[in-house]
């Protein structure tokens, strides 16, 4: 759907760090790292994620990735809060979505909802 996407942190080597273990669960690596951005991509994909520092003030955006089982969910909120997350909804079905949807919420360093979501066959 997209081929790259920017977020933007206040702190590169803090975002690293957490990011780096948060989405290693969902097998997202980082990629390549400049003195204030990095980037991160699943080996063999195209679309690449990126993070860059800023100087001002960081809206908040909500960010959700794609896992391909509950288990991942689970695995990915839990390395979130180890890394220094803030636990924003537990791992879970949410029906309010969709019948289908197990999703697992974390507040990162900067304020951005992330969201795992795994959509349960059926």
């Amino acid at each position: 759907m997209f081929d790259h996407l920017v977020i933007s942190i206040n702190d590169h080597h803090r975002s690293l760090a957490f990011y780096t273990q948060a989405l290693a669960p969902l097998g997202i690596e980082v990629e390549d790292t400049w003195s204030n951005s990095f980037s991160m991509m699943i080996p063999g994909r195209p679309a690449q994620l990126g993070f860059s520092a800023v100087n001002t003030d960081v809206t908040p955006q909500h960010i959700a990735f794609s896992a391909s089982s509950e288990d991942q969910v689970r695995q990915f909120h839990a390395q979130a809060i180890a890394a220094g997350g803030t636990d924003n909804g537990a791992p879970g079905l949410r029906e309010k979505y969709d019948s289908g949807y197990f999703a697992a919420f974390v507040i990162d360093p900067d304020g951005h909802n992330l969201e795992a979501v795994y959509h349960v066959p059926g």
